[in-house]
């Protein structure tokens, strides 16, 4: 399997990156409006939201990004995740693969306790 795919409590298909070849294909085949994640830090799966998403998909799909992120794995301590649309990622012909640019984004938080507790 290319990608880990779990369920959100309310039913939204996510999708999450396990390496640089996983997470290029995820990228190339997001929506424009998709949601995707990704720690500020190097060393995280991009994660996407199929189709339109709640806030409680969101907060899901971004403590799923910090758990499987380095900078959680390492650190063991909250994690900042971007969260971008699909149209707001770029690609230059000299990044490597599995690293893309982000036009715009929100980042949150997502706390120790939070990770931990993530069913």
């Amino acid at each position: 399997m290319k990608f880990r795919e779990l369920i959100t409590r309310s039913g939204k298909k996510i999708i999450v990156g396990k390496d640089a070849e996983s997470n290029e294909e995820l990228v190339n085949q997001v929506g424009k409006n998709e949601e995707v994640f990704h720690t500020a830090s190097p060393g995280s799966p991009f994660v996407n939201i199929k189709g339109e998403a709640k806030k409680t998909d969101i907060k899901e799909a971004s403590i799923i990004c910090a758990k499987y992120s380095r900078d959680w794995k390492k650190n063991k301590k909250d994690v900042v995740v971007h969260i971008f649309k699909g149209k707001d990622i770029y690609k230059n012909k000299e990044m490597k693969l599995g690293t893309f640019g982000v036009k715009k984004f929100k980042a949150i938080r997502v706390k120790k306790n939070e990770i931990l507790n993530f069913v």
